[in-house]
């Protein structure tokens, strides 16, 4: 059972009634990311993340993790570009101690500017972390290689300087600009009372009041041809070639998750078969999608021997090509749609993805994708859908890429793919001359 309700202060609570489940994912989803800051405030949307665990006049940091733990359930939070949710898992007979644990953080913590100052250590730390990871390097080199200097391709969690910076001044700013009501979603899905929920709902999170901020709507950003290398000294090199996607909520949507899992999905896929199969030149190589409020890529990331590195970027190019001109087959497409079913379906197992997705559907699209409606969108992947997102997507070819290693032939790689290559530190990203 399903349904959508707002509150008179404008928040949207996505319901999903579970009865055969003995839990309850509740999660709260602010539409607010790292895409709503500047190269000033770049890391203020996760820090702030940080610093709702942090204590409120009710409860200190280890108070809200054990009044979950204790009873068994568990507590999150994660930032992406364009989203921030919290939430919670729990035993479906605590589910008030949910509403009230996450109420009480969004309302009552107390920013302690002793605290604050505590915290730029712990995610300072975390860039540290962030940047010993060659993947996720190499996640953020290529944002910068798709979108330059749109607010999009900013790092998720800022710099080192500018998270030294923040004050409580401003991170209180954002919170009152960002956190209201009409700009964020509650999703519960698992089981609970039909008849209680919106009560108790109204009870934690009535109160709000209700801010006529300006909606943000975000310009469609240009999709660029640039290829960046940054230098650091690891073995492998770590590469991600990226073509043109579509947005969140397309209708063509499923028609290219569709051909991204022939083409990079999974261990039978053209990829893996040709490269790591074949070939023996990667262990990891895949293909996926990101899809974001009115722009999308797709990724295909390999990790392998620099010297294999021209000749592995050139056989991908080259099956991109083939696979662009492959006319799909009535057998491979009605393969692909019960791929999709069954990995759809699974997915569906977890209260906490089902959380997830309805969260997010409601807080981007305004409404929450039941699963029959997908089954029938999948169902309705067709051939003129096939050719349709083939043209706009893989026909274009490798856009853009950004490589992390020890080397690079720079000249092969601007050979290969038609472009200038730049280089950038591996410390602060500046671009080298």
């Amino acid at each position: 059972m399903y349904n959508l309700v707002t509150l008179n202060n404008g928040l949207k609570i996505a319901l999903e009634k579970i009865d055969y489940v003995n839990s309850v994912s509740v999660g709260l989803w602010v539409k607010n990311g790292s895409r709503n800051e500047n190269t000033y405030s770049n890391g203020i949307s996760h820090f702030i993340e940080h610093m709702f665990f942090k204590g409120t006049y009710n409860r200190n940091a280890k108070q809200i993790a054990e009044s979950i733990e204790d009873v068994g359930g568990q507590i999150n939070a994660f930032t992406g570009k364009e989203s921030t949710c919290y939430y919670i898992k729990i035993l479906d007979s605590h589910i008030e101690l949910a509403l009230d644990v996450i109420s009480d953080m969004l309302f009552n913590s107390k920013f302690d500017k002793e605290d604050i100052e505590k915290e730029k250590g712990v995610i300072i730390e975390e860039i540290n972390m962030n940047e010993d990871s060659p993947e996720d390097v190499l996640m953020d080199l290529h944002s910068k290689a798709i979108w330059g200097e749109e607010a999009i391709a900013l790092p998720i969690l800022g710099s080192i300087k500018t998270v030294s910076s923040f004050t409580k001044e401003q991170i209180l700013e954002y919170i009152n600009a960002r956190y209201v009501p009409e700009n964020c979603v509650l999703s519960i899905a698992g089981k609970f009372d039909i008849d209680k929920i919106e009560s108790l709902v109204e009870k934690y999170f009535g109160n709000w009041k209700y801010n006529e901020n300006e909606a943000i709507n975000h310009n469609k950003p240009n999709i660029l041809h640039n290829h960046l290398f940054q230098e650091k000294k690891i073995e492998q090199l770590h590469l991600s070639l990226g073509l043109n996607g579509i947005e969140m909520g397309h209708e063509d949507a499923y028609a290219l998750i569709l051909l991204n899992n022939i083409l990079g999905g999974g261990a039978s896929s053209i990829l893996f078969q040709k490269i790591r199969e074949e070939k023996g030149r990667c262990y990891s190589i895949y293909s996926y999608l990101s899809s974001f409020s009115n722009t999308g890529i797709i990724s295909i990331y390999t990790g392998l021997n620099p010297k294999y590195s021209l000749e592995v970027v050139e056989l991908i190019k080259e099956e991109v090509i083939k696979f662009s001109k492959t006319t799909i087959s009535n057998e491979r497409l009605i393969k692909g749609k019960e791929q999709m079913k069954g990995n759809y379906i699974l997915g569906l197992e977890s209260t906490s993805s089902r959380m997830f997705n309805n969260g997010k559907s409601t807080l981007f699209l305004n409404k929450i994708n039941k699963p029959e409606d997908i089954i029938k969108k999948i169902d309705s992947i067709d051939m003129e859908k096939i050719q349709r997102v083939m043209e706009y997507t893989f026909k274009n070819g490798i856009l853009n890429s950004a490589y992390v290693g020890d080397k690079l032939d720079l000249d092969g790689i601007k050979s290969l793919l038609e472009g200038d290559i730049t280089l950038f530190k591996s410390d602060n990203n500046d671009i080298i001359v």
